[in-house]
């Protein structure tokens, strides 16, 4: 048997998969030899990667058809602006023509059942928030730069407001506490607080109002996005397509990635195990993965890693898409069973050690890798996937479908249309602002009563005038306010999960 023959009997799987394209071989495309990936390995996690232009893009929209026509829903982080196509019949042209008769695909035009988002509201999309107590320590010390021990002192206070009933749930709440920590009225609640000093208070307060200042407040609120919605399938029992619009937000990377990791965290939180399924339950493609571990403090990294090395059990397949194997740390990279590498570029010293660093991740193959990946053209990968069986295929040179979907984003007045007329958008379109920390402190504050005169000296002070202004401020109707909300109870902290995220009940 040939070196091809044996590349394409690995890809001959017999149960139900996803047509990615045909081998290439010696320059040549070989149309019988079809290169797929079994569909129930699609949990099994993967990366697509590739410099600007190579058509990681287009790659992530091709499988993800395939998986809503399966009955897979799928989340898609649209970055730039271009993947609302999917919901759109493509348009053929000579090109999508010549790629399919090279790749003997049965091209037909086909638009695909999908719900927009846009965090906060910002762009074109229903409104994904979350509640600062959904969002969690971990995730928000991310978002806010914080270095690792201020991280844990933004945990000790997300303790301190979940004992005494304080309600997290958008920004001005987790400031009005940490104003009131830093107060003089609450230096001693400070004291008590093992491990938290008011200098590193102040820092997380003064980075808490810039980040305010700069816009943020609107991607925390309510009502908080219930991430069961990216589970559904539509009326004819293909896979929902969730597309976040991101090109609103943009010049915030961290924000946006870290908001990802937030979704797919709440998911694993409230999924049941399901061990191996004959279908994932839904595959979320995380794009520009690179910012998600830019300057990630080591107990975040360890946390990612850890979720998707344990969600794999709960039906979920992540995709990483990013530009080079290197922007995924190892332990996160050893967990991505699934392959799809574009070109890259060798132009620098560093584009070489990417170069070769990346060859080291393949399996064995007859290929010149180290060429193969600088000469690949758009629309063509290296791939290697789990077979059946959990094993690596071999490597294969693979020319590419092309996506039965547009091509290209869908024009604004259609996408507004698609947004309104969601069923979903009545649920989320509104924030809402109700009693929570930021209310009850500032009611607190009204309560606190004036020092007394200094009329009678000689009057021997009472229990109660002994009391310090804190103890008042603690036995005041602040603290006395029923907790309604997230779960959260006076005297009793929330159940927290790797990130810091709340555990909710659907």
């Amino acid at each position: 048997m040939s070196d091809s023959e044996t590349i394409a009997a690995g890809y001959a799987f017999t149960g139900p998969a996803l047509d990615l394209g045909a081998l290439l071989w010696e320059g040549a495309c070989l149309p019988d030899a079809q290169i797929r990936v079994p569909l129930p390995m699609l949990n099994r996690h993967g990366l697509v990667a590739g410099a600007t232009g190579t058509g990681k893009t287009k790659t992530l929209q091709l499988i993800a058809e395939q998986l809503s026509a399966q009955g897979v829903p799928v989340f898609l982080a649209d970055v730039k602006g271009d993947v609302s196509g999917i919901s759109a019949p493509g348009v053929t042209n000579g090109k999508v023509a010549g790629r399919a008769a090279e790749v003997k695909q049965q091209w037909t035009a086909t638009g695909y059942p999908a719900e927009f988002y846009a965090l906060g509201g910002i762009g074109h999309g229903i409104p994904v928030r979350a509640t600062i107590t959904g969002f969690g320590p971990v995730l928000l010390s991310k978002v806010l730069q914080l270095n690792q021990t201020q991280e844990q002192s933004l945990g000790l206070i997300f303790h301190y407001a979940d004992t005494k009933g304080l309600e997290l749930i958008d920004l001005k709440d987790l400031r009005a506490v940490v104003t009131f920590l830093t107060s003089d009225e609450g230096k001693p609640e400070l004291k008590n607080i093992g491990g938290l000093s008011t200098a590193t208070a102040g820092v997380i307060l003064r980075s808490l109002t810039a980040f305010e200042a700069q816009g943020m407040a609107d991607f925390f609120g309510e009502p908080e996005f219930d991430t069961s919605e990216l589970l559904r399938t539509a009326t004819d029992g293909r896979g929902m397509v969730s597309v976040l619009e991101l090109p609103a937000v943009q010049d915030k990377p961290q924000l946006f990635s870290t908001f990802l990791m937030w979704l797919l965290a709440d998911l694993f939180h409230d999924l049941p195990e399901v061990g191996d399924a004959d279908k994932p339950k839904l595959v979320f493609f995380f794009d520009e993965a690179h910012l998600l571990f830019n300057d990630a403090s080591k107990a975040f990294l360890d946390s990612i890693t850890q979720t998707v090395r344990l969600i794999r059990s709960k039906g979920v397949g992540v995709f990483f898409v990013t530009q080079t194997p290197k922007d995924v740390p190892g332990d996160v990279l050893a967990q991505l069973g699934n392959r799809v590498q574009h070109a890259l570029r060798a132009f620098t010293p560093d584009d070489q050690k990417a170069l070769k660093a990346t060859v080291k991740t393949f399996p064995n193959s007859p290929y010149d890798l180290e060429e193969i990946l600088t000469g690949l053209g758009t629309g063509e990968a290296v791939v290697t996937v789990l077979s059946e069986n959990g094993a690596p295929t071999p490597v294969a040179v693979t020319r590419l479908r092309a996506p039965e979907s547009l091509m290209g984003p869908i024009d604004a007045a259609t996408l507004d249309t698609a947004v309104k007329s969601s069923s979903l958008y009545g649920r989320y379109a509104q924030a809402v602002d109700r009693e929570s920390a930021y209310e009850k402190l500032t009611a607190a504050e009204r309560q606190v009563p004036e020092p007394p005169k200094a009329a009678s000296k000689a009057a021997p002070k009472s229990a109660k005038e002994d009391e310090s202004m804190v103890q008042q401020v603690v036995g005041s109707g602040m603290f006395k306010s029923l907790a309604r909300s997230v779960g959260t109870q006076i005297g009793r902290e929330i159940t927290r999960s790797l990130f810091g995220t709340a555990r909710r009940k659907r």
